[in-house]
């Protein structure tokens, strides 16, 4: 089995890993710990949002939708802008587009709040932060890469801890306008500085060329052309990331209609990331024994579970065990699909595929936050909306159980019909 199938590291060679590879992996933990609070303010934010424009939820629900597909599609462009300008002024890019989105979104209107949140926070803010990085620390990391993107990822669940219940304070004090600006400023004070201590990533070895007068056999992937395998992990991720998204988008929404206070409405959002952040260094460790499809697989059905617990109660105790229930549950999964893709094809290719995996997942978390607003709209609650995602959940399910049995079933030996 090739090092690019298995993705774990080289047995019986050296290890590119060192305290460098972990110095990068804290200092883009520190970065994404600040570019994941931006879309955040739209959940906290999203019923005063919604009183203030004068408008429907879905409506505002939609412009965080469009910071997730933003940051997808946005990804593919700025990882291959990435390897031709360098890391660090792509992330600096980001940086300034994610505050100037920001200011533009505090304007007022709706259209000003779709094309800060939509193009300039997502595709060229969020885009240019996070994907790169992302493929920046999986090219340090041989052995432990699982462990080192389980890691940065929780940046997320960093910044779901700390800046739910802050926003939910500046919202009440100052209005979510002057909440939009100050952040914006936080972004530009802290992360513009941290590129500047982004070392270059190793460069991959490449690949043995066949002999002269040979012609290489045709790469195969899970018993598939690569394109296909690519193709259904993508599905997969679009799916699974459609009912991950309804809490995480609309959890203080729901508390708020059922008689949560909001300070407790955003102290749940926040338990329910730090349970994620807790769990989310167990699923990298997974994923270096078993294997990124694996563990997709082991965290959709904890997700699968939990999402449906959301239909069972609407207790205040209940709610806070079910959310911090679902982030232990849906903590690995988002990671485990970046682990998938390098276990599966060679680091060449890691620019474009992990950001084009990372859309489609992204592109769910989106239709799933929108999807969720408009059967609020709808039916009035949010039974619907937990219904439907895991429906979605289960087809994830299938997806994932099928490329599992392409490459050597449940068994902890990872086994591939064929390699690189």
């Amino acid at each position: 089995m090739s090092q690019a199938a298995t993705g774990g590291g080289s047995a019986g060679q050296g290890s590119i890993e060192s305290r460098a590879s972990w110095r990068a992996a804290f200092m883009t933990l520190a970065i994404l710990s600040i570019s994941f609070g931006s879309p955040l303010l739209i959940v906290v934010g999203m019923r005063p949002m919604q009183q203030a424009l004068g408008t429907d939820r879905a409506v505002v629900a939609l412009a965080g939708s469009l910071v997730w597909i933003g940051t997808g599609a946005g990804g593919i462009l700025m990882g291959w802008l990435a390897d031709r300008i360098g890391l660090r002024l792509t992330v600096a890019i980001g940086a300034c587009m994610i505050a100037a989105g920001l200011a533009l979104s505090a304007t007022g209107s709706i259209a000003a709040l779709y094309v800060g949140q939509g193009l300039m926070v997502g595709f060229l803010g969020s885009g240019g932060v996070y994907p790169p990085l992302l493929v920046y620390v999986s090219r340090w990391f041989d052995r432990r890469r699982g462990t080192a993107i389980a890691l940065i990822s929780s940046g997320q669940y960093i910044a779901g801890m700390v800046w739910p219940s802050v926003f939910e304070r500046g919202l009440s004090g100052f209005g979510w306008q002057a909440v939009m600006l100050a952040y914006a400023a936080v972004v530009l004070i802290v992360i513009l500085p941290a590129t500047l201590l982004l070392r270059p990533a190793p460069i991959p070895a490449a690949p043995p060329r066949p002999a002269a007068g040979t012609v290489a056999p045709r790469r195969r992937v899970a018993g598939l052309p690569p394109n296909v395998a690519q193709a259904l992990l993508c599905l997969a991720g679009f799916c699974c990331c459609i009912p991950m998204s309804v809490p995480q988008g609309h959890l203080v929404a729901f508390c708020g209609d059922i008689g949560i206070s909001p300070a407790r409405s955003a102290a749940m959002l926040s338990v329910m990331l730090a349970a994620a952040f807790l769990a989310r260094q167990a699923w990298g460790a997974l994923a270096d024994r078993i294997g990124g499809l694996r563990t997709i697989l082991a965290g959709s059905a904890f997700q699968a579970v939990t999402i449906a617990c959301f239909l069972t109660t609407q207790d205040e105790a209940g709610l806070f065990a079910v959310a911090a229930a679902f982030g232990l549950g849906f903590a690995g999964i988002i990671p485990a699909y970046s682990v998938a893709v390098r276990d599966l094809f060679p680091s060449s290719e890691a620019s474009w595929r992990m950001p084009l995996t990372l859309f489609t997942a992204m592109s769910g978390m989106a239709v799933g936050s929108w999807f969720a607003g408009l059967l609020y709209d709808h039916f009035g609650y949010y039974a619907p909306a937990f219904a439907v995602g895991v429906a979605f959940n289960i087809a994830n399910l299938m997806i994932i159980g099928f490329l599992v049995g392409r490459t050597g079933g449940l068994r902890r030996a990872v086994s591939w019909p064929a390699t690189a």
